[in-house]
């Protein structure tokens, strides 16, 4: 299915975002189907596709909205098709699609207050040795990854028994404090804690 996502590096398929239609009814449309020449087409969901075209028939945007991955929804933004003129809605539209953007922004840094805190000297120093490496890159790339691959080295030996641990918890409530789904957590702590996903 053809769409267009967004995700952050730190929550993933967990949070990953999009920009959702509404119908003037307030339903949400089904991907459209575009038949393709060799006889194989493909579902198309991009907000653009959603202007009341009649081939393949579309039903056409009442207002943009943003969506997670984790059933959030943003506020809708009123589609302007009077104040569009002759341009085509994925140029005309692009405006309310980036207003969807900021939306999801603005959910990602509340899901991230949620998340536990980590302790400001460990933070600050976390930033640290992140800009150091991307010094080091500048001039010396293979002393970086060596850098970089120390720190894959310390990832893996100190997570195993903090994994261990948070295993025995609910894994509910170890999710919410990672900001991810119960999923994507449970791979997590299996990853760190070097057992299979699947038990």
């Amino acid at each position: 299915m053809d769409d267009e996502t967004w995700t952050s590096e730190e929550f993933g398929a967990s949070h990953q975002g999009r920009v959702g239609v509404l119908l003037a009814d307030g339903s949400v449309p089904k991907p459209v189907y575009f038949d393709g020449s060799s006889g194989t087409g493909h579902d198309v969901a991009h907000w653009s596709v959603y202007d009341g075209g009649c081939w393949p028939e579309r039903p056409r945007a009442a207002a943009l909205r943003a969506e997670c991955a984790c059933g959030w929804t943003g506020d809708p933004h009123t589609v302007d098709w009077a104040g569009f003129g002759d341009l085509p809605f994925r140029e005309a539209g692009t405006e309310d699609a980036d207003r969807c953007m900021n939306d999801w922004d603005s959910h990602l840094a509340d899901v991230t207050r949620r998340t536990i805190p980590l302790p400001g000297e460990l933070e600050t120093l976390l930033e640290s040795v992140s800009t150091a490496i991307e010094a080091l890159a500048a001039d010396a790339p293979v002393a970086a990854v060596k850098a970089a691959r120390q720190l894959e080295i310390i990832a893996q030996r100190t997570g195993y028994w903090p994994a261990n641990q948070a295993r025995s918890q609910e894994p509910e409530q170890v999710a919410a404090a990672l900001g991810l789904n119960v999923d994507q957590t449970r791979s997590l702590l299996a990853r760190f804690g070097r057992w299979s996903p699947y038990l």
